[in-house]
C-alpha cells in the first residue's frame, strides 16, 4: 500500500469538509447583507430626522428658512401647506414704518405751525395706533377695579378708546408729573431774579442767566458751580494724598518746600545735604532730579518767581543757584566786603530781580539775581531774623531782636516806617499777602499779629487779630495764592500747625487732623491755585493735602 492510500482521506469527510466551507461563505455574506441593511437603514432614519426638523421649523417659522422651489417632489411640498395653516399666527411687524410716518407728519405739522401764534402749543401724536380698540368695548362695571373709571353710576360699556383715555386720565391723577418735565409748561419769569444764592454761595453757570428755566433743567451740563471767591470759616474740606516725596524721602529734617509757578513741578530740601525735585500729580509724585551738594546742609531753597534758578543757602558764607533750564549748579560768594558766616534766611523779591539775605549786626544784604553780586545793604536797630517783600518787590520789611517791623523802600534804599510789633519782644517770621493788604508778624512767644499794612504804616499800631492758638516760637508762615487762608507752624511741639480763616480771622476747627501725627513741622507751602497744600516735618517726609474748596492746583 502506497503512501498515498494509507494518508488518503473518505468521501464522507471530504463531502463534510464541502458543506462546511459553504455554509462559511453564506454566514459571511449573509453578515454583510445585514450590515448593508444596517447602514441603509441608519440613513434613512437620518434623513427621516432631518425631514422632521424641516417639517418643524416649517411650522414655526413659515418659509423662512425652506423658500419655495418649483418642481419639487410633493412630499417636501407638504411642509409649505402645514405652515400656511398656522400662517394667520404670525404677522410682520411694521410699526418702525408707522413711526416714521409719524415723525414726517410731525415735521410736517411743526413746519405749518411755526408759521402761527405762540398761544397755541404744540401737540404730540402718538406713535402707534392700534385699530381694534374702536371695535373693542369694555365692561367698567363689572369689574371691581374698573368702577372708579365710571362717570355716572350705571354706565357699564365703553368703547377701547375712551377705555384707553380714561386709564390715562386716572394714571395722571395717582401720579402728578413735575412742572419742569411738562413740554407745555412755561414758567414766565423776569429778568431781574437773583442768579446768587448768597448763603449757599452758588452760582449759575456762565450761558444760563437768560434761559428758561425748562431749558435749563433738560441739559446735563453743570447748573450749579460753586464761587471760588469765598471761603466759609469753620470747617475746612481736605482729604490726605500720597506724600510729595513718597518716592525719595529724606534722611534727615525737611526745612523747605514749594511748589513751582508751574504748579507741577515741587522742590524739597532739607539738612541731608539733597535737593529733591518732583511731579506732583496727587497719585505717585514721581521724582524728577535731585541734586547733592556736598558742603552745604540746606536750610532753605526757593524757586525765583519766573521760575528760571533756585536759590539754595545753609549755615555757610556762600550759597548755590541751580539753573533748571541748564541743569547747572553756581556757588556764589562769599560776598565781597561782607564777614558773614551764614546766609540761611533769605528771601526773593516778587518780580525775580534782587535777593535779601540776612546778615550781621542787623544789615540786611541785597544781591542781584543775575550777576549774583552784593548791590546793597539796610541798616536796622538790634538783629535782624526775618524778611518779607512786598508791592511786587518794590517794598520790604523786616523784623528782629528790637521787636518791631520797619519798611523799606527799594528804590530810594531809605526807611519808610518803623513800629513796634504790639506785644512782641523777639521778632521770628514775617509774612505778607499775595496782594499786600495785610502782613503777619511771629514771636518766639507763640503769638502772631495779623496787621491791615495801610493802616500800620498809617500810624495804627493795633493788630486786627491776635492769633495766640500756639505756645511755642512761631518758626513759618505762608498765605496761600488768595490771602483767605494763612498757615502758621512752630517746630517745637508735634502737630503744631495752625490753619487761619482770614475773613473771619477764626482758626478752622477741624485742623489739623486728630487721626493724623504732623509730626514737628517745619515748612508749608501753597500750590500756585491752592488746591494742594504740602507740609515739611522734621521726619522726613512732606504731607500732601487737596484742599476741596479750590478747583485748581
Amino acid at each position: 500500500m502506497s503512501l498515498i492510500s494509507q494518508n488518503a482521506r473518505s468521501k464522507n469527510e471530504v463531502n463534510k469538509n464541502k458543506r462546511e466551507v459553504e455554509d462559511d461563505v453564506e454566514n459571511n455574506d449573509t453578515l454583510e447583507v445585514k450590515k448593508r441593511k444596517k447602514d441603509h437603514e441608519r440613513e434613512q432614519s437620518a434623513v427621516e430626522q432631518v425631514k422632521e426638523m424641516k417639517k418643524l421649523e416649517n411650522f414655526l417659522f413659515g418659509s423662512l428658512y425652506s423658500p419655495l422651489v418649483f418642481g419639487k417632489d410633493d412630499d417636501e411640498v407638504e411642509p409649505r401647506k402645514a405652515a400656511e395653516k398656522v400662517s394667520d399666527l404670525f404677522f410682520t411687524d411694521r410699526s418702525a414704518d408707522s413711526v416714521l410716518t409719524v415723525y414726517q407728519e410731525e415735521d410736517a405739522d411743526l413746519s405749518e405751525g411755526s408759521h402761527d401764534d405762540d398761544d397755541h402749543p404744540l401737540q404730540r401724536k402718538p406713535v402707534w395706533v392700534d385699530d381694534e380698540e374702536e371695535n373693542a368695548t369694555v365692561n367698567i362695571a363689572k369689574v371691581n377695579r374698573l368702577r372708579k373709571l365710571r362717570k355716572v353710576e350705571d354706565e357699564d360699556l365703553i368703547s377701547g378708546l375712551e377705555y384707553v383715555s380714561r386709564l390715562r386720565a386716572q394714571h395722571v391723577k395717582l401720579n402728578p408729573g413735575t412742572e419742569w418735565a411738562r413740554v407745555d409748561s412755561r414758567i414766565d419769569r423776569s429778568s431781574d431774579d437773583e442768579s446768587t444764592d448768597d448763603e449757599n454761595e452758588a452760582v449759575v453757570s456762565q450761558g444760563y442767566g437768560d434761559m428758561d428755566v425748562d431749558d435749563v433743567l433738560r441739559t446735563n451740563e453743570d447748573l450749579v458751580v460753586k464761587s471760588g471767591s469765598k471761603l466759609l470759616p469753620g470747617h475746612l474740606e481736605y482729604s490726605r494724598l500720597v506724600d510729595a516725596n513718597i518716592q525719595d524721602p529724606a534722611n534727615g529734617p525737611i526745612n523747605s518746600v514749594q511748589f513751582h509757578p508751574n504748579a507741577q513741578l515741587f522742590l524739597a530740601a532739607g539738612l541731608d545735604r539733597k535737593l529733591r525735585f518732583f511731579q506732583i500729580d496727587g497719585k505717585r509724585n514721581t521724582t524728577i532730579q535731585s541734586v547733592f551738594l556736598e558742603d552745604c546742609p540746606i536750610r532753605k531753597a526757593s524757586f525765583l518767581p519766573d521760575g528760571s534758578q533756585v536759590i539754595v543757602s545753609g549755615r555757610r558764607k556762600f550759597f548755590y543757584s541751580f539753573d533748571l533750564v541748564k541743569a547747572r549748579v553756581d556757588k556764589i560768594g562769599p560776598l565781597v566786603g561782607r564777614e558773614e558766616k551764614s546766609l540761611e534766611v533769605f528771601e526773593v523779591s516778587p518780580d525775580s530781580q534782587m535777593i535779601a539775605f540776612t546778615g550781621n549786626e542787623g544789615y540786611i544784604l541785597l544781591v542781584s539775581t543775575k550777576t549774583k553780586q552784593l548791590v546793597g545793604t539796610l541798616k536796622m536797630n538790634g538783629t535782624i531774623r526775618s524778611l518779607a517783600y512786598t508791592e511786587n518787590g518794590q517794598k520790604l520789611l523786616s523784623s528782629g531782636g528790637d521787636g518791631q517791623v520797619y519798611h523799606w523802600d527799594l528804590r530810594t534804599m531809605t526807611c519808610l516806617h518803623k513800629g513796634v510789633d504790639e506785644g512782641c519782644i523777639n521778632g521770628t517770621t514775617l509774612c505778607t499777602s499775595p496782594s499786600g493788604t495785610y502782613f503777619a508778624a511771629g514771636s518766639d512767644s507763640g503769638i502772631v499779629n495779623i496787621y491791615n499794612r495801610e493802616e500800620f504804616l498809617g500810624g495804627k499800631r493795633k493788630p486786627i487779630r491776635t492769633i495766640e492758638n500756639l505756645t511755642t516760637k512761631v518758626v513759618f508762615m505762608r498765605f496761600n495764592h488768595d490771602s483767605q487762608i494763612l498757615a502758621i507752624c512752630s517746630g517745637m511741639k508735634k502737630s503744631s500747625l495752625k490753619l487761619i480763616h482770614i475773613p473771619s480771622y477764626s482758626v478752622f476747627s477741624n485742623w489739623p487732623p486728630s487721626n493724623t501725627s504732623l509730626h514737628y513741622p517745619r515748612c508749608i507751602d501753597f500750590s500756585p491755585g491752592g488746591g494742594f497744600m504740602a507740609v515739611g516735618n522734621a521726619s522726613g517726609k512732606v504731607l500732601l493735602y487737596k484742599l476741596h474748596h479750590y478747583q485748581h492746583a
